[in-house]
């Protein structure tokens, strides 16, 4: 059955961007003499940017303020954003369920610049819309509040809706929201406790009442 709701988080699992990410940071890191580890991307995958900036800080001795260190990740990252594609079968799930009715919303950590940005590349910003950026709640994943948030600002019962996600963090997220979670990630990783675990557009598809 077609949930009334999907509400995706965008980067990694509608839109490729995760490795536009990991090559903006390695940049930014590498214009100031910090060499990351190759796990680095990895360890961060799907947290805001505050919180990834907290472990540079701590962790690689990081010596920028969070405002000039954004500053030098979004130079990197903005000038190839309008390269961005989907992620291989996610726009065709996306065009699908709006065929079918459902309700889809943008849910992201990533700040409002890159959520815009990411939609434009791929032709998703449009006014109808609606999306949610870590500038727009309090808290963001894998606190509730971002896909709470979604819920509110769409009128559907949380319990009626379904949050799609490639990242630990954003499918703990979207659990603790109440949601039916649907966690799709990039590599064979295992998911949280509560979420359904798809290897493949075909298991999303399933999972989705698509097939």
């Amino acid at each position: 059955m077609i949930p009334k709701a999907v509400y995706w988080d965008m980067d990694g699992t509608l839109i490729d961007s995760e490795p536009l990410h990991e090559r903006s940071l390695i940049a930014a890191l590498r214009s100031v003499g910090i060499e990351p580890p190759v796990d680095l991307h990895a360890r961060v995958v799907g947290q805001a940017a505050r919180p990834v900036y907290e472990v540079l800080r701590d962790q690689f001795g990081l010596a920028l303020e969070f405002d000039e260190w954004i500053a030098r990740k979004y130079d990197h990252y903005m000038s190839h954003a309008p390269g961005l594609l989907p992620r291989e079968g996610a726009m065709e799930i996306f065009g699908d369920l709006k065929a079918r009715g459902a309700v889809q919303a943008i849910v992201s950590n990533s700040d409002r610049m890159v959520v815009d940005a990411n939609l434009r590349a791929v032709g998703l910003h449009e006014p109808a819309m609606r999306t949610i950026s870590r500038n727009d709640v309090r808290c963001g994943k894998p606190d509730p509040e971002p896909y709470l948030r979604a819920a509110w600002l769409t009128g559907i019962d949380p319990a009626d809706t379904v949050v799609m996600e490639d990242s630990f963090t954003g499918a703990s997220a979207g659990v603790a929201a109440g949601m039916r979670t649907i966690f799709w990630p990039q590599d064979p990783v295992d998911g949280p406790d509560g979420a359904l675990v798809a290897r493949s557009a075909g298991d999303v598809r399933a999972f989705l009442g698509l097939n």
